[in-house]
């Protein structure tokens, strides 16, 4: 029998705490939501491993550092509304609904969709509603939202998401240039996300973020 609670606490003290995150909240959620629940069968023995998990094609559950370090960024208060864009089988949904008042989650495969319901109702997290869509649209009707994470990486952010981002609002992403990624976050004010670097990170470029190349003859 695997004792993933172990493993869980291993993540945290070699993943986690190490890459500066301190603040409570974050390493209590991720040292009470089992990973493992969030990942297919056949990678729940390499759940708390330090590298992205593909869950689908090009798609993947974010490594514990890169999560935690997002989450550290976007400093996620108990009164805040969260989109969760790409929340694949609900990990990153569940760990942030530790954090906030409630999390909408959007996924375009609707089998994931199917599974990350039954992972988070499993582990009795209400405050998440999974929503089947395209990533690139979000869900604007139920916003505005305090904060958008991406789990994911992008080329590009559409303006269309980016006006679902309340003025003090924060949203996180992984901007890929080749086969190097940074981590930004966003700060709105006055209706402009301005960018900031924070961090080294590497992950698929999500469905609808590509950058659009013009071809010239």
């Amino acid at each position: 029998m695997t004792d993933f609670a172990t493993r869980r606490t291993m993540m945290v003290d070699t993943q986690v705490r190490p890459s500066d995150v301190t603040k409570f909240p974050i390493i209590e959620a991720m040292l009470t939501i089992p990973r493992e629940a969030f990942v297919p069968a056949s990678l729940r023995e390499a759940a708390y491993v330090g590298e992205n998990l593909e869950i689908a094609p090009n798609r993947v559950v974010l490594d514990p550092r890169t999560l935690a370090k997002i989450l550290d960024a976007v400093d996620i208060s108990p009164s805040d509304l969260v989109l969760d864009v790409g929340c694949g089988l609900g990990y990153s949904s569940a760990v942030v609904a530790r954090l906030a008042e409630a999390v909408i989650a959007v996924e375009e495969d609707a089998a994931l969709v199917s599974e990350a319901e039954l992972a988070l109702a499993g582990q009795g997290v209400d405050n998440v509603v999974v929503f089947t869509g395209p990533l690139s649209a979000g869900s604007g009707k139920h916003g505005p939202y305090d904060v958008i994470l991406l789990q994911g990486a992008v080329e590009t952010v559409p303006e269309s998401l980016l006006a679902q981002l309340k003025n003090g609002g924060r949203i996180a992403a992984i901007f890929m240039s080749g086969a190097l990624g940074t981590v930004q976050i966003g700060l709105k004010a006055d209706g402009v996300v301005t960018w900031r670097s924070v961090f080294n990170a590497s992950a698929p470029v999500l469905p609808g973020f590509e950058a659009r190349h013009a071809f010239a003859l």
